[in-house]
């Protein structure tokens, strides 16, 4: 199973990560310590929301998308 998630940064409002992983609870634990990543800067992190896929072509395909100009929008306006 591949997770497609969005986290948005408590302290920076309008501030999002998009990502994708296998263990989404190991990841988003991940997001939140100190371990010298982009995400680092912008910490605490609360996850927005997350997709489930069976198919990883999918997932990958959608987590490509959600980092486009469109995809962003598409967040905007439905999350």
């Amino acid at each position: 199973m591949k997770y497609v998630y969005i986290l948005e940064s408590i302290n920076f409002k309008e501030t999002y990560y998009i990502g994708i992983t296998s263990d989404l609870k190991k990841r988003f634990k991940e997001h939140n310590l100190k371990n010298g990543n982009h995400s680092e800067k912008f910490q605490p992190w609360k996850l927005k929301c997350y997709f489930a896929f069976d198919n990883p072509e999918k997932a990958n395909a959608f987590e490509k998308y959600l980092k486009t100009s469109s995809g962003r929008s598409f967040c905007k306006r439905h999350f």
